[in-house]
């Protein structure tokens, strides 16, 4: 059994510079306002586009994410409606080929100290279930049949596309102190590679965050992200 941290990879990010002209042009259409537009305008436009709550304009621009979760999680990401999903599926994913490594792979809950009562208690499940699962395989069962064994902290991929609309809607949600531990672990850093990436469009998100995000850099381990 293989226990990792979760993390992400930006498939598909629009270039600040470039994506804010090119929702600046879509928003001076509504106003017919082009020739207000300067080297520098975008930026002026789009944040008070963001405090008027003028928001559909950033719909014109996408960006698509790699995440990769437990499933539990996972449950709570594909519940967003706007957005496209890909995910690695345990109907045809079959763990006990070697191309897995024969083994299972799951996700550590960073909420518990290694060694703690709570983690070992954790551990011994991931591996009866794991146990299980390899036994169901080499009995005949087909990979969808043998997953009703597999639990929640199973390694899942989850290839996500939305407009720049719906990712503000999604970290602001996902971030919140309400949400569960570990999907804020992978939505406050993914906040801050967006905000670093088209700094306008994410300003207000960062700096609501911003504690938040120092805090879990710190404390809720993420494997290497891109």
């Amino acid at each position: 059994m293989k226990i990792i941290d979760p993390y992400f990879d930006v498939l598909n990010l629009p270039d600040g510079a470039a994506v804010l002209t090119h929702i600046e042009l879509a928003a001076r259409t509504c106003y017919k306002s082009e020739d207000k537009i300067t080297s520098d305008s975008a930026a002026r436009l789009l944040r008070a586009l963001l405090k008027s709550g003028h928001h559909s304009v950033f719909e014109h621009a996408s960006a698509s994410v790699r995440i990769t979760c437990d499933r539990g999680i996972s449950h709570e990401i594909v519940r967003h409606r706007l957005c496209a999903f890909s995910q690695e599926s345990t109907r045809y994913a079959n763990y006990a080929k070697e191309k897995f490594g024969q083994e299972i792979t799951v996700i550590n809950p960073f909420f518990w100290p290694v060694g703690s009562p709570a983690y070992q208690a954790w551990k011994v499940q991931m591996e009866s279930a794991e146990a299980a699962y390899l036994n169901l395989i080499e009995g005949g069962a087909s990979p969808q049949e043998a997953r009703s064994v597999l639990p929640n902290s199973l390694k899942t991929e989850v290839v996500m596309t939305a407009n720049l609309r719906e990712w503000r809607h999604i970290l602001k949600l996902r971030c919140a102190a309400a949400s569960h531990p570990q999907i804020r672990q992978i939505m406050l850093p993914l906040l801050d590679r967006f905000h670093r990436a088209i700094p306008v469009i994410f300003d207000d998100l960062q700096r609501e965050y911003q504690s938040d995000i120092e805090h879990f850099a710190a404390t809720a381990p993420l494997g290497a992200c891109s």
